[in-house]
């Protein structure tokens, strides 16, 4: 029965005839004589339960109302909520689902409920009231408020995952809408329906509570139809989207500034957008399969689940099907992971792409820096080679000055573009060491030979302390072993302004396979302070800005040093204190060999104004003028004969294996190169020495260089006593 403008405590006071109506329903849609009721208003609700004896604990579960109510069972209150008011100012609303245990020994219950409502455009209840056994409905609460705040959380730490995966990845708006949409949603979970919330936070402000309840509402709907523009911008009509963007923030900003019983009517014009929302997101993805959009069948299958969670939620609200919360759980759990599917695909591919893009970019650098090496070899070749032939003309003291000036600067300019292609190849995976027999002594022995002359020009010493139980060969890369001394000797003169550098070379283990040997380069240097030392392994970094500007270089020597030892096992290590100098060591362990290392002569290769190659005849086979005339003055100043070919062409039909001896073939020039030049030479039975000349590292031809025939490769800028020491070579190796 349904009484009306009336707030009764007990049957007693039933003063009129009541309405006999269906409950839950809201008074609103009841019909009198062809009205309804105001939605602003009070009423009682009464009926009379007759229970069946010894029915045990019984819970009534009592589910919130339009806008507050006081539930009375046999004359006493047994649960509130809000508070019930004839008038606006008199009433407080509040929303909390509650749950009344009944103390009993009667069989019936006379139950009045009060409603007061004037604060929503619905009145009255909208739900069932369950009564059953203690257990069964404290189980059943447990289990709606685990589902609520499970499916909460998820959808909350997934959007904050998403978020993440924006502010720190590649700022795909469809990334940070979706993540958006499921925070604002997972509000949904907890504060609405079953308001769960509600239940933690009592106090909670039922103003502030509805419009956030609205709002996430209202703006969750247009951030997922923002999202989908920003997925598939291709295939979404994109004046839908926003017209569907302008309604529902249109709608969120109403339920922010306006009163509640304004904005809680808006809800049956959105339920038009909402399902209009549900047949075209489907049609969106359908269209983006058929293109074979990535991640579109993922996609398409969370649409069907979306719209079978957002039926149920329809038909609930509507009255027409219970609330089916575990089906709904499931159906938002497959919604999410799916969407996560298709956001995973999209990373991925981004992320394949962007590594793609990366390799290529790695091979155009490597290229670039190959091809940019090529070019300032060829002219710096020019430059050493005409400085030092002026040398060797008895220039004036002050030309003599300013040819070493010269000559220091190409040389360091040399340096740098070493430095920058070493570093290069090995970022990108593309240097290689040989393993083949090695004389450390002799190799040592060597390096501070041709720094000496740097370490004297500073007015230090540079010395050398071998083991002398290193008597054998070993098993290494002489190459990368003497870069890396070669680096660190090379450093330490560099940073060293009295005193002197040191290099020490100590076995420290061995056995019958490996030998571990202890290298440090000494110093009594600038040091490095205790914070900048692990600084300086780092690449274009020096120990502060004032060290390059005072000892220049391009901060990169440490860093190929450190890379080079890790590739082969080892660490570079460092002791130093400011002003005290630096001690830079490493150990590393090589294979021993049987081949003791035999004293020999050191045979004296320096170029002197004789004439050793006399009666030599050369082919010369070079493109660029200046790099023939530096070549050529060398060789025709040591005796030998020259004739020059201009091109691969060009030698085939020079070439005169009676009279040449050697032939120096460059291997990039028009009309036919060195490579083809030389093969065609092998092919032709032609057994001459052929010593390339090239600006190019051995290390990126040498594979090509094995095809070709060729002996022996010089590579450009090279100093007078390399080309020396390559003719030298060969012409004594073929007599």
């Amino acid at each position: 029965m349904f009484y009306w403008n009336q707030l009764l405590e007990s049957p007693a006071q039933i003063n009129q005839a009541g309405l006999k109506v269906p409950v839950p329903k809201i008074w609103t849609k009841y019909d009198i004589n062809g009205k309804s009721y105001p939605s602003a208003g009070f009423a009682t609700y009464q009926l009379t339960v007759l229970l069946p004896k010894n029915a045990g604990l019984l819970r009534i579960s009592m589910p919130e109302v339009y806008t507050s109510y006081k539930l009375i069972i046999n004359g006493q209150v047994v649960s509130t909520n809000g508070r019930v008011g004839k008038t606006a100012t008199d009433s407080e609303p509040q929303w909390q689902n509650k749950d009344v245990d009944l103390q009993l020994g009667a069989d019936t219950l006379n139950m009045l409920l009060q409603i007061s409502n004037f604060t929503h455009s619905k009145a009255g209840i909208a739900k069932p009231i369950f009564i059953g056994p203690k257990e069964f409905a404290k189980l059943d609460r447990k289990r709606t408020e685990a589902f609520d705040l499970l499916l909460s959380g998820c959808l909350f730490m997934g959007g904050l995952f998403f978020l993440g995966l924006y502010l720190y990845g590649n700022r795909d708006k469809a990334i940070l809408l979706f993540a958006l949409f499921a925070v604002v949603y997972s509000y949904r979970m907890i504060g609405a329906d079953n308001y769960v919330l509600h239940s933690l936070f009592p106090d909670i402000n039922w103003y502030f509570a509805i419009r956030i309840e609205y709002v996430s509402l209202f703006a969750a709907i247009g951030l997922f139809g923002l999202y989908s523009r920003f997925l598939y911008p291709e295939d979404i009509n994109k004046y839908v989207v926003y017209a569907i963007g302008t309604i529902c923030f249109g709608f969120a900003a109403v339920a922010l500034v306006t009163p509640p019983m304004f904005f809680s009517s808006l809800i049956n014009p959105f339920l038009v957008v909402t399902v209009f929302c549900l047949l075209y997101v489907p049609y969106l993805y359908i269209h983006a399969c058929l293109k074979k959009r990535q991640g579109s069948v993922y996609a398409l299958a969370s649409a069907f689940a979306l719209m079978s969670v957002f039926t149920i939620s329809l038909l609930h609200y509507c009255g027409l099907i219970p609330q089916l919360q575990l089906l709904s759980f499931f159906g938002y759990i497959a919604f999410f992971f799916l969407q996560s599917l298709v956001l995973s695909h999209r990373v991925s591919f981004v992320l394949k792409q962007a590594g793609d893009q990366a390799a290529e970019g790695l091979v155009a650098k490597s290229e670039f820096l190959s091809t940019m090496s090529h070019e300032i070899r060829t002219p710096l070749n020019s430059v050493i080679g005409m400085s030092h032939l002026m040398l060797k003309n008895d220039p004036r003291p002050d030309q003599t000055k300013l040819l070493d000036v010269i000559i220091f600067s190409a040389n360091n300019l040399l340096n740098i573009v070493n430095d920058i292609l070493d570093y290069s190849k090995i970022e990108a995976g593309k240097i290689t060491f040989e393993e083949i027999e090695m004389d450390i002594p002799a190799l040592a022995n060597n390096l501070v030979t041709s720094l000496d002359s740097a370490a004297q020009d500073k007015g230090i010493t540079l010395t050398l302390h071998l083991d002398e139980s290193l008597n054998y060969r070993v098993i290494g890369d002489p190459t990368r072993v003497f870069q890396v001394i070669s680096n660190l000797v090379h450093n330490a003169i560099k940073f060293t302004a009295e005193g002197g550098v040191s290099l020490h070379i100590n076995v420290t283990d061995v056995d019958d396979e490996n030998v571990t040997i202890l290298f440090q380069v000494k110093d009594t240097g600038i040091g490095i302070s205790p914070e900048n030392q692990l600084r300086i392994f780092e690449r274009f970094t020096q120990a502060d800005s004032s060290t390059v500007r005072s000892f220049g270089g391009t901060g990169l020597g440490l860093a190929i040093t450190k890379r080079i030892l890790e590739l082969r096992n080892s660490t570079l290590q460092v002791k130093s204190q400011p002003g005290e100098g630096s001690n830079f060591f490493f150990y590393h362990v090589f294979k021993k060999t049987s081949i003791l290392i035999k004293p020999k002569k050191t045979e004296d290769f320096k170029v002197s104004d004789n004439k050793p190659f006399s009666g030599l005849e050369i082919l010369l086979v070079e493109d660029n003028p200046m790099n023939v005339m530096v070549a050529e003055s060398f060789l025709k100043r040591w005796g030998a004969t020259v004739d020059v070919a201009v091109d691969g062409g060009d030698a085939l039909e020079k070439v005169d294996t009676a009279r040449h001896k050697l032939i120096l073939m460059d291997l990039h020039m028009p009309v036919m190169d060195g490579y083809t030049s030389s093969i065609a030479m092998r092919a032709k039975g032609i057994k001459i020495p052929i010593v390339a000349l090239t600006a190019t590292l051995p290390s990126e031809i040498e594979t090509k260089l094995a095809e070709t025939g060729i002996d022996d490769i010089l590579v450009k800028p090279f100093l007078p006593d390399e080309l020396f020491r390559k003719v030298y070579h060969h012409i004594i190796q073929e007599n």
